[in-house]
C-alpha cells in the first residue's frame, strides 16, 4: 500500500477520534472500514444492545454545511447496501437493532455525532 495522502491521513485521524469516543462510551468495534462493491463502512460499533454504522465525515469548514448534509440519499443507500451485506455475512449481528450515525469532524477538533441520522427502508 502507497503513502497515504493529507485528505486520508486527516480521515484516519477523525475516526480515531470517533474510536476513542466510542470506547469511553463502552462500545466494542466490529468492523472497521468495511467495502464491498458498491458501498463502504467506516465503522460498526457493538453496544450492549444494538449495532451503530457510523459514517465518519472530516470537514475542514463548517460553513461548507454540517456532517449530516454531506451524506446524501445517494450516500445513504450505499451505506445500507454494505450494512446488508455485512448482516448477511454475520447472521449474529442481523438479530440486533442497527443504528445509522453520522458523525462530522472539523479542523477545530469539534464533534458533531447525530445518533439516528437516517434510516434503512
Amino acid at each position: 500500500m502507497g503513502a497515504r495522502t493529507a485528505r486520508q491521513r486527516l480521515g484516519d485521524a477523525a475516526e480515531a477520534q470517533v474510536d476513542n469516543l466510542a470506547k469511553r462510551r463502552g462500545w466494542r468495534l466490529i468492523v472497521a472500514n468495511y467495502q464491498v462493491r458498491g458501498g463502504e463502512l467506516d465503522r460498526v460499533y457493538q453496544t450492549r444492545d444494538s449495532v451503530v454504522v457510523v459514517e465518519v465525515r472530516y470537514r475542514s469548514r463548517r460553513d461548507y454545511g454540517g456532517a449530516a448534509a454531506s451524506v446524501t440519499a445517494h450516500k445513504q443507500r450505499r451505506v445500507i447496501l454494505a450494512t446488508r451485506h455485512l448482516l448477511a455475512e454475520r447472521p449474529k449481528l442481523a438479530r440486533q437493532p442497527v443504528r445509522f450515525d453520522v458523525v462530522g469532524v472539523d479542523a477545530d477538533q469539534h464533534i458533531d455525532w447525530i445518533e439516528n441520522a437516517f434510516y434503512a427502508e
